[in-house]
């Protein structure tokens, strides 16, 4: 059974076929979920965010799940990842710090199968309608260049002062034409996340 308290989960698919007037083949596509949650600290300070880190890893758990899926692929196939959490107006930073960092990695690096590299994140505070970027980094090998991106979500209702989204964006490509030298993904061993 979930802890989390969900209002609602967004689900959003980019594809790139065409760039700079050329054609991509296969296109690069990049998906995120996003579930919005009651933040069950806004309006007080606690101690222990224990609650909201093992929301963390059903969050990991779902959106990672929700991603591949939109994708179309087996979990392998995923090739970068990334994690981000809005804070709405009663809450503050280590909410989202609670939530991304001791336990949500696990659960979306099983998601799309091994992940040894960190999942980039990033953090904010926000009100209903704000962008949030979801940073992206290679899954197995933090120095794949074609695969540093990011991704935009945004919701028009949320967060609401007492609220939460989370997001979790995976890819099964790099970006478009990519051209700025480096390890390619077919060279990507991912034995140290690194290379």
């Amino acid at each position: 059974m979930s802890t989390a308290k969900i209002r609602k989960v967004v689900m959003f698919m980019d594809e790139t076929h065409k760039e700079m007037d050329k054609a991509i083949s296969p296109p690069t596509r990049r998906a995120a979920a996003v579930a919005v949650i009651e933040n069950p600290f806004a309006s007080e300070y606690k101690e222990d965010l224990t609650a909201l880190m093992d929301i963390g890893a059903e969050m990991g758990a779902m959106l990672g799940e929700r991603c591949v899926n939109l994708l179309g692929i087996a979990p392998a196939d995923a090739q970068s990842y990334g994690k981000a959490a809005m804070v709405g107006e009663n809450g503050e930073l280590e909410h989202a710090a609670a939530i991304l960092h001791p336990k949500l990695g696990k659960p979306l690096r099983a998601a799309v199968e091994k992940g040894a590299a960190l999942v980039a994140s990033s953090k904010k505070m926000g009100s209903p309608g704000q962008p949030l970027d979801v940073p992206l980094g290679h899954k197995d090998a933090a120095y794949v260049r074609s695969h540093f991106d990011g991704m935009e979500v945004r919701i028009n209702d949320a967060p609401r002062a007492n609220e939460i989204m989370v997001a979790v964006a995976v890819t099964d490509s790099g970006r478009p034409l990519p051209r700025v030298g480096g390890l390619t993904h077919e060279e990507a061993e991912g034995k140290d996340g690194l290379r």
